[in-house]
């Protein structure tokens, strides 16, 4: 699985000009589920994300995790993730799960969030998502998770 994490002061996502999920402080993550990927994947990835030490302390280093500051988790599918642009101008998306086990570990990387955090908001996996937040730091970073 693949996952780009941005630590926010503030994530929204709307569809169709209503806002479906939303969250103050947190870790806005794009979330894209691959060819081969499996739960185990899911739940190794959702464990690091969660006690990653990206949010600041008290001295202003990065030593704070999303558990530490209970902050807000807002997860939106992404399969353009999986782009290769190796082979000319236009992306090929052939590394990304098929659409129905993508939708199945996006739900199963959901629903374990849910149980492992309180504060977990969505979007709405393949619709035509507008996603507005405001990068803290700004603080982006990418994560590969497999087997």
């Amino acid at each position: 699985m693949k996952a780009v994490l941005q630590r926010v002061s503030e994530a929204r996502v709307v569809v169709d000009g209503a806002v479906v999920g939303e969250i103050g402080q947190g870790l806005l993550v794009l979330l894209c589920a691959e060819r081969g990927d499996t739960e185990a994947v899911a739940d190794k990835l959702l464990a690091k994300l969660l006690k990653l030490r990206i949010f600041s302390d008290e001295a202003g280093k990065m030593n704070r995790s999303l558990l530490d500051v209970g902050g807000g988790l807002l997860l939106v599918s992404q399969f353009t993730l999986a782009a290769d642009t190796s082979g000319g101008n236009r992306p090929s998306f052939g590394q990304a799960a098929a659409p129905d086990e993508g939708r199945r570990l996006y739900d199963y990387f959901v629903a374990q969030a849910r149980a492992a955090h309180p504060v977990v908001q969505t979007g709405i996996f393949a619709a035509d998502m507008k996603v507005q937040l405001v990068n803290d730091g700004p603080v982006t970073i990418p994560i590969q998770m497999s087997a």
